[in-house]
């Protein structure tokens, strides 16, 4: 398992359209994903779950993957999130 904690920069937090080709991202890859803000964890593959976190501007979340290709699913996710929130 693969882990990596970010701060959302976006000042309108976790929304819509990032959320959505965020999802799009995280469903190329075989491994397991999940996304957790507190003791709270999605399915980072299910834009619902994704978006019931309610991630706002500096918050922190963690990205786990588990699996098949799950480096390359953390470094591809990783830099996902620093380029777009």
């Amino acid at each position: 398992m693969k882990e990596f904690k970010y701060v959302v920069k976006d000042q309108e937090g976790i929304h819509a359209r990032p959320a959505g080709l965020f999802v799009k991202e995280a469903a190329t890859f075989p491994c397991a994903v999940k996304i957790c803000k507190g003791d709270k964890e999605a399915d980072a593959k299910r834009i619902f779950g994704v978006m019931g976190l309610g991630v706002k501007c500096g918050e922190e979340i963690t990205i786990r993957t588990d699996g098949e290709n799950e480096e390359e699913a953390i470094a591809k996710l990783s830099k996902f999130l620093e380029e777009n929130l």
